[in-house]
């Protein structure tokens, strides 16, 4: 994406969009930003943590039973809200780039066009990689 620096959220406005609420236009390349850098993965995976905070905070807190038992639950209930929240990562990331103003599918082409550049960056690195095997080979048979 683009090299410019972006208008980043407040702390407040971070935890409304990590909670699923939709930021100003004016921090719209900020979301294009968060949904599509390196990273994008990670970020989802640590907003759905912020998300799961709250119920987890109230089984261990309130529920009444044995600390054990109600950790145990909240364990549960984290791996269950992870295994979800990964299965859906693409579609969730896709509806938040939406939200900010964006045609649908901008994410997508976002990271199909990193991978396509990682990739040939990869390829350039195992050319460069097997040429340098190649001169010590004719190097030392020399």
């Amino acid at each position: 994406m683009s090299e410019q620096p972006v208008a980043r959220p407040n702390p407040v406005q971070w935890l409304w969009y990590a909670m699923g609420g939709g930021l100003p236009r004016e921090l719209s390349a900020w979301v294009l930003h968060d949904t599509t850098t390196r990273t994008w993965g990670l970020r989802h995976i640590v907003r759905a943590l912020v998300q799961l905070a709250v119920p987890i905070a109230v089984v261990l807190l309130v529920v009444p039973g044995p600390f054990w038992i109600r950790a145990m639950a909240a364990l549960g209930g984290l791996i269950m809200g992870l295994i979800f929240s990964i299965a859906y990562m693409p579609e969730t990331t896709e509806h938040r780039v939406v939200k900010a103003g964006y045609p649908a599918g901008t994410a997508e082409r976002a990271h199909a066009e990193a991978s396509r550049l990682r990739e040939q960056e990869d390829s350039r690195a195992r050319r460069a990689a097997a040429a340098r095997r190649a001169e010590r080979y004719r190097a030392r048979n020399s």
